[in-house]
């Protein structure tokens, strides 16, 4: 760490170290705790942990004599939502290797949006406590993402994350049950200013109980934050400690792997990766426009974009997970890729070419990293306007509804630089790549502890894992309609999802419904104009000539053959000789396709060569586009 990170550090450790003494441990555990360990009392291996069971073990009035590691440094993390643990977890990791460190999570009691965290703790196989035990033991420190519940009764200096992209919300915070300070209350250092006492995370509201400030240490992402704590709390700038933002450096270390990233995201096919996001609240993406999604995914041709979205784990967990599968069901069946609430995140935004959100902090970091972003909402007054986010949000441009998706977002594409919000974004951090050695520095520092002889890791964000729609809820891909553009000699072929349309009563014009053989929904088979197998089957032309033959108004029935050609059957439209007056057999091949070209598309040259009259029983050539993929399509009758 550079001398600049030493000095911001070193008055609030100094400040926070000599108010907190280490003292002797004695637990409150009950008389049973003194007569076997944790583990003979709790459930089963394999069952969910308890965030009511008292901790013996590495807490507890028998942890020293049960530990397998006494006298460790003791940490306490609060976790008082999804939201704070994933943010937790982004600077938890610095504690790794160390046997001189032992990390205890506690369950926040108040937030408004408590789901999903129990089970989250278990998932992540830590040792919880609950909370009245947490507030009577002493600890060496305690690191909270969000502010609420009783944080002044823990015994031990307290370090304050953001849970996000700095503090620039205004109003009411996530926790609930929170009383506001009212005493001794300061007025405005400059009365001019635009900044108001009540950005959350920052305020004198948030950081002071009783008279008296929260946090030990309050961590702050940018220099620019200190003007602002300076004049909602100044009381609380001998602990402001300026650390940069672990959780933007992960994604900063995450874009040499952004290829892995596509792959996982299934955009590593030349396809434009759209990410969409949405924080919480009725003001969020989600609340305000959630339209704005299908409207995505309707105008944007399937071929040429991956469309993703990323929804704030208050909205998961708020609603609950089951409902916000049941509201995107349409939208996953059409395409859509949805992350789940934990992660994913981190490595969209590397992987991303366009972000479209609001005021929540995916946004922002994608704009930081220089992506092409624009909003779908935004609503100012809700924001510091002093903030950076304030600040973007009347910086970039609103993708509203006066035209096409795909016009407005290309060309607002054309128009930008990398450095475009550099103004606002350049505020995100002021220790870009190097948050985690002054965290580090930070946290051992408070605990009178010498840091370890490594440097600090920066770790990528993991690989993303979308979540999907299982049969029967939807086919495995869903209903297209394909419009061929051209002539019998070239064709640009682009596939819209059918499933957006369905209220409409509409669609691309010229276009035909194509509809895969897994499709549980009757209505969509009853409709389909061309009907594929698309698993690869030694028996594409039975099953091709079966199919039509079988199927009432369908016309055309296609297969994967073994061979990686497409086996098809159809009723010509326009026959040349009464011989020819019969269903007909072709075999669809790709040549010279761009790598990523589904074999699938060459049946829309197929069925542009037959709407134009085309002879199909002598061998015929086409040249296929499919957005920026291109390939020949040779078609051959079958003997």
């Amino acid at each position: 760490m550079g001398p600049e990170g030493a000095g911001v550090l070193g008055g609030a450790v100094r400040a926070a170290s000599g108010s907190v003494v280490r003292r002797h441990r004695e637990g409150t555990g009950d008389a049973g705790a003194e007569c076997a360990p944790d583990s003979e009392r709790r459930k089963g291996a394999g069952s969910r942990l308890s965030v009511h069971e008292r901790l013996s073990v590495p807490i507890g009035r028998v942890a020293e004599e049960w530990s397998t590691r006494p006298g460790c440094r003791r940490v306490l993390a609060v976790a008082h939502t999804v939201t704070a643990v994933t943010r937790l977890m982004d600077v938890l990791p610095l504690f790794e290797s160390d046997f001189r460190v032992q990390v205890v999570f506690t369950r926040a009691r108040t937030s408004n949006f408590r789901e999903g965290v129990t089970e989250y703790l278990s998932d992540l196989g830590v040792a919880v406590a609950p909370w009245e035990q947490a507030v009577g033991e002493e600890f060496d420190l305690a690191v909270t993402a969000s502010l609420g519940d009783d944080l002044h009764l823990i015994k031990a200096p307290v370090v304050t994350v953001s849970h996000g992209a700095g503090y620039n919300k205004l109003g009411k915070p996530e926790t609930g049950n929170r009383k506001p300070e009212t005493g001794n209350r300061k007025p405005e250092t400059d009365p001019h200013s635009h900044s108001a006492p009540g950005v959350f995370g920052i305020s004198r509201e948030t950081l002071v109980r009783d008279g008296v400030l929260i946090p030990s240490a309050l961590v702050l992402s940018h220099e620019e934050q200190r003007d602002r704590v300076g004049r909602s709390c100044p009381e609380a700038l001998p602990a402001a400690v300026v650390a940069g933002d672990p959780t933007f450096d992960r994604i900063l270390a995450g874009r040499r792997w952004r290829d892995d990233y596509r792959r996982a995201l299934g955009a590593d096919d030349g396809r434009r990766l759209v990410l969409l996001t949405s924080t919480w609240g009725p003001s969020s993406l989600l609340g305000r426009r959630p339209e704005l999604i299908r409207r995505v995914l309707r105008e944007l041709p399937r071929d040429e974009y991956r469309v993703v979205l990323v929804a704030h784990p208050n909205a998961w967990y708020g609603h609950g997970v089951w409902q916000m599968r049941t509201w995107l069901a349409s939208c996953e069946r059409a395409g859509l890729t949805v992350l789940p609430p934990r992660a994913g995140w981190q490595a969209a935004l590397a992987a991303a070419d366009h972000v479209i959100g609001d005021h929540g902090s995916v946004t922002f970091y994608g704009a930081a990293l220089g992506t092409h972003t624009m909003l779908g909402t935004f609503p100012h007054d809700e924001l510091d306007p002093d903030s950076p986010v304030g600040a973007f949000g009347r910086s970039a441009r609103v993708l509203d509804d006066t035209a096409s998706i795909e016009r407005r977002l290309l060309d607002d594409a054309a128009a930008h630089r990398p450095d475009r919000f550099a103004p606002e974004t350049s505020r995100l951090t002021s220790l870009p790549g190097r948050s985690g050695a002054a965290l580090r520095a930070l946290f051992y520092g408070l605990m009178n502890l010498d840091e370890p002889a490594v440097p600090a890791r920066v770790t990528p964000p993991d690989m993303p894992e979308p979540l999907a729609l299982d049969w029967p809820r939807a086919a495995r891909v869903g209903p297209l309609l394909v419009g061929a553009e051209g002539d019998t000699s070239e064709v640009r072929v682009r596939r819209f999802p059918a499933e957006m349309y369905r209220a409409l009563g509409g669609g691309p014009g010229r276009s035909h419904l194509l509809v895969d053989a897994s499709e549980p929904d009757e209505a969509w088979r009853d409709s389909a104009d061309v009907l594929i197998r698309r698993e690869p089957t030694a028996g594409a032309r039975a099953w091709s000539e079966g199919t039509l033959a079988t199927e009432t108004g369908l016309r055309m029935a296609a297969a994967l053959d073994s061979d990686g050609a497409v086996v098809a059957s159809l009723i010509p439209g326009s026959p040349r000789t009464a011989a020819q007056d019969r269903p007909l057999t072709v075999r669809v091949r790709l040549q010279d396709a761009t790598a990523g070209t589904p074999v699938e598309a060459g049946l829309a040259a197929l069925w542009r060569a037959d709407a134009d009259g085309c002879d199909l029983w002598r061998p015929l050539t086409v040249k296929l586009h499919l957005g920026e993929r291109t390939a020949t399509v040779r078609i051959e009758p079958v003997d």
